[in-house]
């Protein structure tokens, strides 16, 4: 005899449902991906087809415009839009840059793994150096970036801004492995850019306004801040012989396991502020964090440091980091010309 359906209980369908949705979802995703990454693979091949034609003869790169002209009319009555002219160039484009080739070389290399879509690689094209556009790809596809993101991180400059704040020697593996968090000083950007709050950099403004502004765009701030970040709480309270403190921000870093927490400084940084956040850092390794996390980290976020107070008062040991932050995206071409200059010392060298 079958049961009604009334009788079957509800918790049990919630379950199977929640359970049968996840499974397709991620089959969804899945097509999804290998889609976007089938389109790039036969644009490179369409790429590859166009320049060989171009390289079988003087003749017939004379005739390269009109013959990918007449294409883009056949391809766009046969299968729509998306094969103008333009188009074409472009993806004739991306099989030079991916390719390793010029316009005067011949010698064509292997297929390259592409892992993102074709939005993805219209935007990493655009880079010209081949060793930021590599790192831009890695971290892209490590940390699941959309197309908007990418081009977020590119404009705010992070491959630069990780370059100066890591040792001359280290800046040669952003472009083979990425940024690879493996201690504290993995995660410090210098400066942070937090242009995405939106607070006018000329703009008097308090250090709860800043906290309100980056709890309010959290997920841009914990992508700016680097991997592996999970929010916890804000203005965490705890208290010591009676007396109550606040954390502004604690965070939790997944891949160093520890606890990292933030202040906020509007102002110049201080002595104090440092003492503070030594404070701070004690009271949760000796009562929050458990055996198996690591020593916690504390980065204060300011809108002015010195290095050598920093040094001064801080012991050498401490895990406590502070850094400038900015409300506007950096100057692009100033970074890269001193990463470049940084560089070429390393060289030297």
């Amino acid at each position: 005899m079958v049961k009604n359906k009334e009788n079957i209980p509800a918790k049990m369908v919630e379950s199977l449902f929640n359970k049968v949705a996840n499974l397709i979802e991620q089959a969804r995703a899945r097509v999804a991906t290998a889609m976007n990454v089938a389109e790039v693979y036969t644009k490179y091949q369409i790429g590859r087809y166009i320049v060989e034609e171009e390289q079988s003869g003087k003749k017939r790169a004379e005739y390269g415009k009109q013959v990918l002209e007449g294409l883009s009319e056949r391809l766009t009555a046969h299968y729509g839009d998306g094969w103008s002219y333009s188009n074409l160039r472009q993806i004739r484009q991306f099989f030079l840059t991916y390719s390793n080739l010029t316009d005067t070389v011949c010698q064509i290399s292997d297929t390259p793994n592409f892992t993102l879509s074709w939005s993805h690689y219209q935007v990493l094209m655009r880079i010209k150096n081949d060793e930021e556009r590599r790192f831009y790809e890695i971290e892209a596809t490590s940390g699941n970036w959309s197309v908007r993101e990418l081009q977020r991180q590119y404009g705010s400059s992070l491959y630069e801004r990780l370059a100066l704040s890591q040792d001359k020697e280290k800046v040669a593996r952003l472009s083979q492995v990425g940024n690879v968090v493996e201690k504290p000083e993995d995660i410090i950007n210098n400066p942070v850019t937090l242009e995405f709050v939106g607070l006018k950099p000329d703009a008097s403004y308090s250090e709860t306004s800043l906290e309100t502004a980056i709890i309010n765009k959290l997920q841009e701030f914990l992508l700016e801040l680097g991997k592996g970040f999970l929010f916890e709480s804000r203005q965490k309270r705890f208290s010591f012989d009676e007396d109550n403190y606040y954390v502004d921000l604690v965070l939790y870093n997944r891949l160093l396991q520890c606890y990292v927490l933030v202040d906020l400084k509007v102002d110049k940084l201080t002595h104090q502020d440092l003492g503070q956040m030594q404070m701070y850092v004690n009271y949760y390794d000796r009562y929050v964090k458990q055996d198996f996390e690591k020593p916690t980290i504390g980065i204060l976020l300011c809108k002015e440091k010195k290095d050598a107070l920093v040094k001064l008062t801080l012991p050498k040991d401490a895990n406590i980091y502070a850094s400038v932050y900015e409300l506007y995206l950096p100057d692009k071409k100033l970074l890269q010309a001193k990463v470049k200059e940084w560089i070429n010392e390393f060289e030297n060298k």
